[in-house]
């Protein structure tokens, strides 16, 4: 039923296969818990991420309503604005990126390297902000701008965040269920980095559908659970109205918040010390803005026992580009 009401919207195919769900088993060794990763990281769009599945939904209804320029907002080090100027470049449009720097860095390589120079190699257009505090405003306004010029832009919201986005995230639960169940396992929970919630959104809407038993836990990358939670719930209910559903029954917002400090873009040392094992564990990159806050929750829970029986699941929603970008807080 989900995956027919999914079916009705335009779709750019820009994955193909299904990402791999693999068991870490070095990892899994070293913490005595069996851990299982969903490889969103392996999508082929510009050295990959979970973006590019918000962007098959997005930048389909751009070229439905005629537009030339995708216009978007995030920090620096955004992977989101990264992907959606990769993909720009792919279809022949414009990019126009409002671009903040949430640290307050003065690092050459935070300003310049990482997924900064991945924007300049796409042929991206960067405006600098002092801040996003508001910016679906500053979007609004940008877009008014660009209409004035000639243009036609088509607004992606940051994180890809909207309704529309999260379709992607939908589209991928479904994925994985079909996964899991394959697997034949049960596991404990799903974790994932909770920041801009259509990843969290999408996917914990879906696996209510699918596998109602099994939580989605988001670690949250940047704001208290009060705060995150209406976000979620939020855009859970918009994308669940966009199909035509109500949200199923068994959907609920579990949110750890316990990892995100010191702020957004600024990893800490449970971060550092969680890509640093992975990486010597599994040969496998983690990034120091999501997946490795997410990582080190997911590995502070085990120690916690917060979790059920059962293996667990990481979804690796990619990023590794930003790790040239913070090498000083690896050397440091």
């Amino acid at each position: 039923m989900l995956k027919k009401q999914l079916d009705r919207f335009n779709r750019l195919d820009l994955i193909g296969a299904p990402t791999p769900l693999e068991k870490l088993e070095r990892l899994s060794a070293w913490v005595g818990r069996d851990i299982y990763i969903k490889r969103d990281d392996t999508t082929t769009l510009a050295l990959g991420g979970n973006k590019v599945r918000k962007l098959e939904y997005l930048a389909a209804d751009a070229l439905a309503q005629g537009a030339d320029t995708l216009i978007t907002a995030g920090a620096i080090q955004s992977n989101h604005v990264r992907q959606t100027a990769a993909l720009a470049a792919r279809l022949g449009l414009g990019c126009v990126a409002l671009l903040e720097n949430p640290i307050a860095s003065e690092d050459p390589n935070y300003l310049h390297n990482g997924n900064r120079l991945l924007l300049d190699l796409f042929d991206a257009r960067v405006e600098l902000v002092e801040s996003l505090d508001n910016a679906d405003e500053q979007l609004q306004a940008l877009a008014v701008r660009l209409h004035a010029s000639g243009k036609k832009p088509y607004l992606v919201p940051i994180g890809g965040s909207s309704p529309v986005g999260a379709l992607g995230y939908v589209r991928a639960g479904l994925e994985l269920a079909e996964q899991i169940t394959a697997s034949g396992e049960t596991f404990a929970a799903v974790v994932t980095a909770s920041g801009s919630a259509g990843t969290h959104s999408g996917l914990a809407l879906a696996l209510a559908d699918q596998l109602p038993e099994l939580p989605v836990i988001g670690v949250t990358v940047s704001r208290s659970e009060e705060a995150q939670l209406p976000k979620v719930q939020g855009l859970a209910e918009r994308t669940a109205e966009l199909l035509g559903m109500a949200l199923p029954e068994r959907f609920k917002v579990h949110l750890w918040d316990e990892y995100y400090a010191p702020r957004y873009g600024e990893p800490n040392a449970g971060t550092l010390a969680a890509i640093k094992l992975v990486a010597s564990q599994e040969g496998l990159l983690l990034d120091p803005v999501y997946t490795g806050k997410a990582m080190a929750g997911l590995l502070d829970g085990i120690g916690r026992q917060r979790f059920d029986e059962g293996p667990i699941l990481f979804l690796h929603t990619g990023g590794a580009p930003a790790l040239f970008a913070y090498s000083q807080a690896f050397s440091g």
